[in-house]
């Protein structure tokens, strides 16, 4: 894996993690309802849950490179076409986020068990990931060095971005209410992955 390589992955997954997803609106929920005190916990659960299901894609793809290069390329096309449907969908998505404040007396080990569940067990995560991943994932490299660089990269993101999350809603709910500034991270996002697709279609396959 190249310098370069690794470095559009950290910018193509930062661009991705922060726009506003059911994780995030978990997130927000919990701190506008229950203030800063959720940050952690819930960022710790976005945390692992990302790994569960990068995990579980990343050897799934493994599998698959181990067994047909030609299937492999077909997944980076799939992938590629799936990225630009998701980045039309997001530019549709409008300035709405729903996440209403929640008010249950949860402790930190529920708010970071639910944070998982929600962020693990979402099939859309997996779909992602398997669709996301081929893009980046050199089929001549060593895949166990790639899975420990690409999973540390993307869950340090993860990591920090539900936590600016979780702060920014429990000292700034307005911002997070702000339908313009959703709507335009919603839009700037949605031309963002339409361009990864459009990219890792010309210069990938």
């Amino acid at each position: 894996m190249t310098v370069e390589t690794w470095l559009a992955f950290a910018a193509a997954s930062a661009v991705l993690i922060v726009i506003p997803g059911p994780t995030v609106m978990l997130v927000v929920s919990y701190a506008l309802g229950r203030g800063w005190r959720t940050a952690l916990p819930t960022a710790v659960g976005v945390a692992l849950g990302d790994f569960t299901g990068m995990t579980l894609s990343m050897l799934g793809l493994g599998a698959l490179l181990a067994t047909s290069a030609t299937l492999y390329a077909a997944l980076r096309w799939a992938g590629a076409a799936y990225l630009i449907w998701l980045g039309i969908k997001l530019w549709r998505a409008g300035g709405t986020l729903a996440a209403e404040p929640r008010t249950d007396a949860a402790s930190g080990t529920k708010m970071l068990l639910h944070a998982w569940a929600v962020t693990a067990l979402n099939p859309k995560s997996i779909t992602f990931f398997v669709a996301f991943l081929p893009q980046f994932m050199d089929p001549a490299g060593d895949f166990w060095t790639q899975l420990a660089i690409f999973e540390s990269t993307f869950l340090v993101l993860a990591f920090a971005n539900a936590l600016g999350y979780a702060l920014l809603a429990s000292r700034a709910r307005h911002v997070v209410r702000n339908e313009g500034a959703i709507r335009t991270m919603n839009r700037v996002g949605g031309v963002l992955l339409a361009g990864a697709g459009v990219s890792a279609a010309v210069w990938k396959n």
